[in-house]
């Protein structure tokens, strides 16, 4: 079998080549720059950074920082280059976002077993592994290939809302119901507005600042009337949002009796009810703007957002029943995916998918099975999300405690319970560390 093909030199497709290339197996990484670069890149290195430089929290009782310490001791290469290039950030890890890149870069070129060819790919190659890391700005004959593979494509723009923790809702402030039906429906949890909540409410939410929309996120502006920003929903008039995604129809307060004035919906995101959705609340407001108007919403002045809402391009493919948790094709097993174009989402969550896409390629060439990660595990919990996951509106998902199963022993305190997931994680980690270091992959 001839060298593994890793198309796309971004974070995941890096990582995934070093993975491979480690293993002692010839890898040929094919990336377009600098004959072409995408909109929203502008560096000639790869693993370049397009937004922020933080890779988020360092500490290993956080999401983000169990993520990482799960990806160190799985031989990641860019952990370790995030760590040599950090630079004052508090709690997080944050990088020189050159220095990252250069050093990254330097490591992938110098390695003897990655070739790399310059050139934009226009179709999966039909031999041998391949992984396809090439990111939620995949445009052209590739993008039509692989959305024809898959489907069709779920979603041109990424218009997602607000995701925020069960446990940090005020349930005094709402109560469980579909519309129409008596009882509870476990899926649903309405926040109810009085006439004065819902003025002041549509007050903020018209005048909060919004977040700058880049050119290459508006290539396509008939796409937005089918994703309305909830906020330009509002300025449509002041009844629009109730006889819209805030309509009360078919709902009771029970602490009333009575038909609220305006209803937000929270929809259930996972299968374990830890995380619940805006419904219709779609945004394009600054993140600190999102937790102060949507913390006038009643029963959410405490929420815990694990993700905020975004209005920007991000193609990503419909994964479940169509990637495997090794992040390859179910159909076509020696064909990966890794990145965002799988449904994760933030920096390291791409690189997390491109180093379990990697190992998964040496698997292959050493006729072993897949490596699955326990869902105890951050890098698992993620995999299982783009596998698995039951939504019906499935959209990308960053590192959270959320998405990973809950302690046998429930623990009140926040601290003590995100610190007891990562030690819970870690130990679910060791076992495949040592199966894979006595079928002696690095």
């Amino acid at each position: 079998m001839g060298p593994v093909t890793v198309i796309g030199a971004g974070l995941a497709g890096c990582e995934a080549a070093w993975q491979v290339a480690e293993n002692g197996f010839p890898v040929e990484l094919v990336e377009m720059k600098p004959k072409k670069f995408s909109p929203a890149h502008q560096s000639e290195f790869f693993a370049e950074l397009i937004c922020s430089n933080s890779l988020k929290a360092a500490r290993v009782e956080s999401a983000a920082g169990l993520l990482k310490e799960e990806m160190r001791r799985l031989g990641s290469l860019l952990v370790p280059c995030a760590d040599a290039c950090r630079v004052p950030a508090g709690g997080a890890l944050a990088v020189d976002r050159q220095r990252f890149s250069q050093m990254v870069t330097e490591k992938i070129r110098s390695h003897p077993n990655i070739t790399v060819r310059q050139e934009e790919v226009q179709h999966i190659p039909e031999e041998g592994i391949v992984i396809i890391a090439t990111g939620p700005l995949t445009e052209g004959p590739l993008a039509e290939e692989i959305f024809s593979l898959c489907g069709g494509k779920l979603s041109f723009f990424d218009a997602a809302a607000p995701i925020v923790t069960a446990e940090s809702l005020d349930r005094s402030c709402c109560f469980a119901a579909s519309r129409y039906d008596h009882g509870e429906d476990s899926a649903y949890l309405n926040c109810p507005m009085n006439k004065e909540e819902y003025e002041i409410f549509l007050d903020a939410l018209i005048h909060a600042e919004r977040a700058p929309v880049h050119d290459f996120d508006v290539q396509n502006p008939k796409v937005y009337e089918g994703c309305m920003p909830v906020e330009v929903m509002g300025q449509r008039g002041k009844d629009t949002l109730r006889y819209g995604p805030l309509k009360p129809v078919g709902l009771r307060d029970p602490r009333t009796g009575h038909r609220p004035w305006a209803v937000v919906q929270l929809r259930r995101e996972d299968q374990e009810g830890t995380l619940y959705n805006l419904v219709g609340f779609q945004t394009n407001l600054r993140f600190p703007e999102q937790k102060r108007v949507f913390g006038l919403i009643p029963g959410l002045a405490h929420a815990e957002f694990v993700r905020y809402g975004v209005m920007h391009r991000n193609t990503f493919l419909n994964s479940p029943g169509f990637l495997g948790t090794d992040y390859a094709v179910l159909s076509r097993p020696n064909l990966f995916f890794a990145g965002q174009i799988t449904g994760v989402e933030g920096y390291m969550e791409s690189a997390s998918s491109g180093l379990l896409a990697g190992k998964n390629a040496v698997c292959r060439l050493k006729g072993l099975p897949s490596v699955t990660l326990p869902r105890e595990t951050m890098m698992g919990a993620l995999s299982c999300h783009v596998a698995e996951s039951a939504s019906k509106d499935f959209q990308p998902m960053g590192a959270n405690f959320g998405v990973m199963p809950p302690l046998a022993e429930p623990k009140r305190d926040k601290l003590e319970r995100y610190a007891a997931l990562a030690h819970r994680g870690l130990q679910a980690l060791e076992p495949i560390r040592t199966m894979l270091e006595e079928e002696g992959i690095r």
